[in-house]
């Protein structure tokens, strides 16, 4: 559907504001910036940050929808003949081997590890997405395999699979926190990925292929 003028100025005022919140944490830290400076430097109210952003915590991590469903979103997409594990591990080696931003594979992510880091809110809120992510991932699976409700399987593969996900993912933003090259990461992620593969059981790398 077109994109009304309405909805369009909406989202630009979104994103203004985040892009503002985002440069102002990195420069003074996430505790110490209030909503109150936010909306003064985007020449808003601080009632119109409220209105977009219910938390701090959402200025920060303001692409947080798309992240806690994007494992759920891969097994959904998943090829024919590709189990849940295996679409995941193809997913995340595309994007680690075109040194892809959505990894953290990008010049200046240290400073954006770093104020989560230095927050302990941020690193509250971190592990609540993760623990969303995995709950998402564990419904898709229960669904798509028409598992009971009290089989366990499902939510222990989708522990398996967030564990994969967020070793890749810890790992890259530790040696970013290093001022390292996001190429030369990207080489060394991608054998730990294929070390992860091996750590994994036939069950797991074979639970809901698609048929």
């Amino acid at each position: 559907m077109t994109e009304g003028l309405r909805e369009r100025k909406k989202r630009e005022t979104r994103q203004r504001i985040s892009d503002i919140a985002t440069g102002l944490f990195l420069e003074h830290g996430f505790v110490t910036v209030t909503m109150a400076e936010v909306a003064e430097a985007a020449d808003v109210s601080v009632n119109t940050v409220y209105n977009y952003f219910p938390a701090k915590e959402d200025l920060f991590f303001d692409r947080s929808k798309g992240v806690v469903d994007q494992l759920a979103r891969w097994v959904r997409a998943r090829d024919a003949g590709e189990s849940a594990a295996r679409a995941v591990l193809r997913e995340l080696r595309a994007d680690i081997e075109a040194v892809s931003p959505r990894v953290g594979l990008m010049e200046g992510y240290d400073r954006f590890m770093r104020v989560i880091h230095d927050s302990p809110p941020l690193r509250s809120r971190l592990w609540s997405m993760q623990q969303e992510t995995q709950d998402n991932l564990e419904a898709v699976l229960r669904e798509e395999t028409g598992a009971a409700p009290d089989d366990p399987l499902p939510g222990l593969v989708a522990g398996q699979i967030c564990w994969i996900h967020s070793t890749v993912f810890v790992t890259i933003g530790r040696e970013m926190l290093k001022g390292r090259a996001p190429a030369e990461v990207s080489r060394e992620i991608l054998v730990l990925v294929d070390d992860i593969e091996e750590l994994l059981s036939d069950r797991v790398l074979g639970y809901a292929v698609r048929g």
